[in-house]
């Protein structure tokens, strides 16, 4: 058994959206709507004074959601770590509408449990 963890990574995007706390909140609330993620606290969002940058995070029963956004840079880094399977969600179409990205990467990661070597041990 594993766990999956998606590393997304937005280029181009609009900067004043990358500032606006209301863009960030309610990506969150679709990602967690659409991929029934249980939060089990609130979510916390820090603004960087200066640019504008704004890091959320959402502890989830499944692990975390966490966004660090960088309008000097126009980009944008999503994290999403989920513990039980979950059905792939579309972030590229996601993050260019909300954000007017240019270019969207969509890493998944699967994350096993134990390691290789106990999984081999004694065969």
């Amino acid at each position: 058994m594993s766990g999956i963890e998606w590393v997304v990574e937005a280029y181009g995007c609009s900067a004043q959206s990358l500032r606006d706390p209301a863009v960030l909140q309610n990506l969150f609330s679709r990602i967690i709507r659409e991929m029934k993620l249980r939060p089990v606290g609130e979510t916390q969002w820090h603004q960087f004074p200066g640019t504008g940058g704004i890091t959320g995070l959402c502890p989830l029963a499944e692990s975390h959601l966490a966004c660090h956004t960088f309008p000097e840079h126009r980009s944008l880094c999503l994290n999403l770590f989920c513990c039980v399977r979950r059905a792939e969600w579309d972030f590229e179409s996601v993050l260019r509408d909300f954000f007017a990205a240019d270019t969207v990467s969509v890493r998944r990661l699967q994350r096993p449990y134990e390691s290789k070597l106990k999984r081999t041990a004694g065969h």
